[in-house]
């Protein structure tokens, strides 16, 4: 089953307070509630690209694969790759706690990384 998981992509981009956030660039009070508490069931595509261009992300990060028993192990399966693990929320917590200089080291590192796959 597909469905929208908001709360993934308010970790990654650091935002504690979904609700006031979605409040403060124009949504309603009760579209807030809903997108903050996973409550959306549809979206029309015109509000998919708001929410997208707001949070500088794709529609595949915000939707959640929810495998049917059948399909558990089926990494063949077209929604594979919406398959949430909770990596994404693992790094984050990891480096939230990492010290200055470690981070810095990191940056350094990824962006040497980057410039040799170029």
């Amino acid at each position: 089953m597909l469905q929208f998981n908001f709360t993934r992509i308010f970790k990654a981009r650091g935002i504690d307070k979904p609700f006031s956030f979605l409040v403060n660039s124009g949504y309603s009070a009760n579209t807030a509630t809903r997108i903050a508490n996973n409550r959306v069931n549809r979206f029309d595509l015109a509000d998919l690209e708001k929410i997208c261009l707001l949070l500088n992300c794709t529609p595949n990060d915000i939707l959640e694969w929810i495998p049917a028993k059948e399909d558990e192990n089926n990494e063949n399966h077209p929604f594979a790759s919406l398959k949430r693990t909770g990596l994404e929320i693992q790094v984050l917590q990891v480096l939230n706690t990492l010290p200055i200089n470690e981070l810095t080291e990191l940056l350094n590192a990824a962006a040497g990384k980057k410039q040799n796959s170029k």
